[in-house]
Order: C-alpha cells, then sequence, then structure tokens
C-alpha cells in the first residue's frame, strides 16, 4: 500500500514533506491483514516478544492462512520489513515526480522530522529489527542492508541533483543523523530532537553548497 505525501510546491509557505504513516489494519485481504498486524505489533511491542499468535488474532484469520502464506514466522518477519521498504521507495518515486527538484532535499529533510514526530516515534524499524536480529548474514539483516545501502544511494543522488559537491559525504552523514533523529527521538522526545536534527542537517548542507550559491 502506498503512503500518502504532501506535494505541496516549493514556491508555497507550506515545505513539502516525504513521511511514512501508519498501516491500516481493517482492510485487505488475509495476507494483507497479515502484514499491516505485524507491523503495529512488532514495532509497538518488539519481533521477538510478539508471537504468532497474537497476529493472527489480530489480523483475525486462522493459523494454517498465516504458515500458508509465509510459511512461518521469518517469513512474516521480512513481509513486514519489505512493507516498510516497499513504502518508502514509493515516496520517494512519487516525490522525484511531484516534488520540485531543488525542492527535494528540503522535502526530504522535512520528511524526517515528521517521521521523528509523529510516525517511527519508537526508533528506526529496521535498526529495531536489526537488533533483535545479530546474525548479519540471515535473511532479516540482509534485508536490512539492501534497504540502508538504497536509501543511502537515494539521498546521494537527491544531493547531486541538488548541485552540492561530494554527495556522497551529504547521504552519509543524512543517514548517519536520521538514524540518530529515530532514536533519540524515542528516548528523549521530538520537541528536543526535532530542531537538533533539523539544525545539524542543514549545516551539512550548507557546508557542501558550492562556492558561487
Amino acid at each position: 500500500m502506498r503512503e500518502p505525501m504532501n506535494t505541496t510546491h516549493a514556491h508555497e509557505d507550506v515545505a513539502p514533506t516525504i513521511a511514512p504513516q501508519p498501516a491500516d489494519r481493517s482492510r485487505g485481504g488475509a495476507r494483507e491483514r497479515l502484514v499491516a498486524a505485524a507491523t503495529h505489533l512488532f514495532y509497538a511491542e518488539g519481533i521477538h516478544s510478539v508471537g504468532v499468535d497474537r497476529v493472527i488474532a489480530e489480523a483475525g484469520v486462522t493459523r494454517a492462512t498465516l504458515y500458508k502464506q509465509f510459511a512461518g514466522k521469518e517469513g512474516l518477519v521480512l513481509a513486514y520489513l519489505e512493507a516498510q521498504d516497499s513504502a518508502i521507495r514509493a515516496i520517494f518515486d512519487d516525490a522525484a515526480d511531484a516534488v520540485h527538484r531543488e525542492a527535494l532535499l528540503d522535502a526530504v529533510l522535512a520528511g524526517i522530522a515528521e517521521d521523528v514526530r509523529e510516525h517511527h516515534t519508537r526508533g528506526c524499524p529496521f535498526i529495531n529489527a536489526a537488533a533483535e536480529h545479530p546474525d548479519a548474514d540471515g535473511p532479516v539483516r540482509r534485508l536490512i542492508a539492501r534497504h540502508r545501502d538504497w536509501f543511502r544511494a537515494t539521498l546521494e543522488k537527491v544531493a547531486a541533483q541538488a548541485g552540492l559537491t561530494e554527495p556522497d559525504r551529504v547521504a552519509a552523514s543524512l543517514v548517519l543523523l536520521r538514524d540518530a533523529a529515530l532514536v533519540g527521538g524515542y528516548l528523549d522526545g521530538d520537541e528536543l530532537v526535532e530542531p537538533a536534527f533539523l539544525r545539524t542537517a542543514r549545516a551539512v548542507i550548507d557546508a557542501h553548497r558550492p562556492a558561487s550559491a
């Protein structure tokens, strides 16, 4: 399911944002309901602490249906993370068409700030999942690594399109700042973390503007 996004143009007073929205757990077929229920429970309570019976009950399906769709809990965990990954990719794809290129970087920062404040208030789902899956060669960690590689490469492309120097370094810094903001927002509250994230991210961007800019 694609996540809604703000596509306000750059010249308007309200800045465009790129941020995920909560999953709707009340609609769709059995697979969609299972993924939505897993998304809610795994993110809110942790993957290892939630058994499949909890997911089945919330999704309103049978145990046989879950195992037919996913074979087991690991398959459901992968589907949960794949849904998170797909939603973020879709937002960036839509934004590339709807937001002016020069405004896209600002939209990314605003979207991360909104995500910390309103949506992923318990940290990054990928970081949380990685903490519960220490095997770096396992399927969960490989999926997380692919997501992070894509996210870093996408930010590098956005930085290059914005005319920044050393876009790879800009992307690496923004990924680090986003990680810190999501974890810090959970631990310290968005009131403290959001302005610090925006201030630091903008300093990184300003430091990589061409001298003539």
